[in-house]
């Protein structure tokens, strides 16, 4: 457990695991440094390692937003599916933070996962 349920982050965390506990991780990371500041795993996953690397996922596709001149379009949440497993960033409103989540595909309603992150937003904003 590397979360303190005392910090917003931490709560976020901690509400994340009570509505979804078969999650395979979750980390609530700092755009700007790609760290984690609450996170906790139920599996081999790491997820301060997959939140440095998840950082650059978005930041590029930021980028990406940006020489495509996609005005007045902000991200929402990205999806990228493996063969078992469900990995779903959901950028937080304040664009500073985002949620990584990873569940296995077929025990997890995608969904229900979206709306468990969307319910952690106004915390974490």
């Amino acid at each position: 457990m590397a979360y303190s349920a005392s910090t917003p982050a931490g709560q976020a965390v901690q509400n994340i695991i009570n509505d979804l506990p078969g999650l395979m991780a979750v980390a609530i990371v700092d755009i700007s440094s790609g760290m984690s500041l609450a996170s906790h795993s139920n599996s081999g996953i790491n997820p301060e390692t997959a939140a440095a690397y998840n950082t650059e996922v978005v930041k590029q596709k930021l980028k990406a937003m940006s020489a495509l001149k996609l005005q007045n379009e902000t991200i929402d949440d990205i999806l990228i599916t493996l063969t078992n497993q469900l990995h779903l960033i959901k950028l937080v409103a304040d664009s500073k933070k985002f949620i990584y989540l990873v569940v296995n595909s077929r025990d997890t309603n995608l969904a229900i996962a979206r709306e468990v992150l969307r319910a952690q937003n106004e915390l974490l904003s």
